[in-house]
């Protein structure tokens, strides 16, 4: 038997009635439509941009949206959508690169101009329609373009401009085909959910009936219906999402689950006792501890390449796991914590002109010597829901509030070569750093929060004498979405404590530095 990388959602939800498709064009930001959709209480996905209108129809959605791209409509080989959809009378909204699509496909004309708008902008509302319905009519809103729609198309009507952009939103006169230059779905277009919104209750009249309980029982049933008697083996990391995952599916097989917690020696401090506690008292599993440390510490020495370091971890996990599925009996499927940004991030979903950002040993199956069946229930969520998801299953918020954990642990925040003495000091220190935003009653209010030991040893004066030992960095960043971050002003006392306890309680370290740059340029993690 290979391994099966179909979901248990490969079928539409009973609860997702009035979906909404998102076919990505290439943009940065089509999570981020997609989620701003659902905090509607509509159920989107993300689908290829050369969809055909056939596979449209089978998806039976109320509406469309069109994301942003990096492209320009007239270049050759650009990303363009089946002209037959246009033929199914269903609403679209094309947002920057969508609506020059949109105008194109109907015959208007889009050019480059020497008048660019990236950033914040002023627009004005010309022509008040459903869509503009409770939205001011001077706001401002994000732009991120260097082509312009200088001619709208024949039975086409503008409805906002800016200063150098006359024809910053249009809509046909009598079809739902609307079109928006600016994005909405981020932060820095603030009335953007306004828009949101309008289209898909006024333009698309979904019923808004998207709930995580109605999700959470229809993977029940599935699960269910798929698995029969057989048995399911789960990962267990620690981590928000494989925890949710072991819920969900006890919830659905109580005693037909075994879990599997490999502990790597690249976990937090505390972490494996907290797992163990939780899903043996409150969830009462069959749960397997692999005491791998070890056995990964030899994998990774004088391993340095981030990449090679996520390989070797991956690789290291599956036999680990793989020997641990060997002792129990009558296994046949496999469930894994994969969510919608992993998918989408690894090519595995749109597989369209995006990017692929991420390697995930998670994401499309595990070796086919394993032999299992993959579930995925949480792979059409995004992390906000899991977390909501995660509560609603019973789980504590000592789990489901965590900050997000790389895959393979603290081996990417260990810059350069992994060593236990090395871990050790990270791991000491990573906990004075929650200890004290958890004191300052800030770790609720920050997104993601860690240390970072680097590979170089600096200067210090510790009593009489000179040191020479680690310089370790703080990492804190706020973000709604995790595609951009800004660095957290903590404050300034708060810094100090947590500086003063590394340098005083962590044998090894005489400096604390502070990381201040947002993503992007850099990324949150540092490898």
């Amino acid at each position: 038997m290979t391994v099966a990388t179909s979901s248990t959602t490969d079928t539409p939800l009973k609860s997702t009635q009035g979906r909404v498709l998102v076919l990505d064009f290439g943009s940065q930001y089509a999570q981020l439509i997609a989620r701003r959709v659902r905090e509607q209480h509509v159920y989107c996905e993300i689908v290829r941009h050369d969809i055909t209108a056939e596979q449209v129809r089978k998806h039976n959605p109320s509406g469309l949206i069109f994301s942003g791209g990096p492209n320009s409509v007239y270049d050759d080989g650009s990303p363009q959508p089946d002209p037959a959809i246009f033929d199914l009378d269903l609403p679209i909204l094309g947002i920057c690169y969508g609506m020059q699509l949109v105008c194109t496909s109907m015959g208007g004309q889009v050019v480059s101009t020497p008048s660019r708008e990236y950033g914040p902008t002023q627009v004005s509302v010309t022509c008040r329609d459903s869509i503009f319905s409770e939205f001011p009519a001077e706001a401002q809103v994000w732009m991120s373009h260097g082509d312009q729609v200088m001619e709208a198309p024949a039975g086409f009507q503008p409805l906002a401009s800016t200063g150098t952009c006359p024809i910053a939103a249009v809509k046909h006169e009598s079809r739902p085909l609307y079109g928006l230059q600016f994005n909405p779905e981020v932060t820095h277009t603030p009335q953007g959910n306004t828009l949101l919104k309008n289209f898909l209750y006024e333009v698309c009249h979904c019923p808004g009936n998207w709930q995580l309980g109605d999700f959470a029982e229809e993977q029940i049933r599935q699960v269910q219906q798929r698995v029969g008697n057989g048995r399911v083996i789960c990962g267990l990391s620690g981590g928000v999402d494989s925890a949710v995952v072991a819920a969900l599916l006890y919830r659905a097989l109580g005693d037909q689950l075994s879990c599997i917690l490999v502990d790597n020696g690249l976990l937090r401090k505390g972490e494996t006792g907290l797992v163990v506690d939780e899903f043996t008292r409150h969830f009462k599993t069959d749960l397997h501890v692999v005491e791998a440390e070890t056995l990964f510490l030899d994998a990774l020495a004088g391993v340095t390449e981030p990449q090679q370091k996520r390989t070797v971890i991956g690789h290291t996990f599956i036999d680990c796991f793989k020997q641990a599925a060997e002792s129990i009996e009558d296994v046949q499927f496999l469930a894994q914590g994969t969510l919608y940004p992993d998918v989408i991030e690894s090519g595995a979903a749109v597989d369209g002109p995006a990017a692929t950002i991420k390697l995930h040993h998670n994401v499309g199956g595990l070796p086919d010597e394993l032999g299992f069946e993959l579930i995925e229930p949480l792979r059409d969520l995004f992390k906000d829901e899991v977390r909501q998801l995660g509560l609603e299953l019973g789980l504590p918020e000592a789990i489901i509030w965590r900050h997000p954990f790389p895959g393979p642990g603290l081996a990417v925040r260990c810059l350069g070569e992994i060593k236990k003495d090395r871990l050790d000091i990270l791991r000491e220190a990573d906990a004075i750093v929650i200890e004290e935003i958890v004191a300052a009653d800030l770790y609720r209010k920050t997104s993601q929060l860690f240390a970072v030991l680097l590979p170089i040893q600096s200067v210090g004066v510790m009593g009489d004498a000179r040191t020479y030992e680690n310089a370790l960095v703080i990492r804190c960043v706020d973000t709604d979405d995790f595609m951009t971050a800004d660095w957290t002003r903590l404050p300034y006392d708060v810094l100090a404590r947590m500086s003063t306890r590394i340098i005083n309680e962590v044998a090894g370290v005489n400096r604390v530095c502070y990381d201040i740059s947002s993503k992007p340029p850099a990324t949150i993690e540092w490898e």
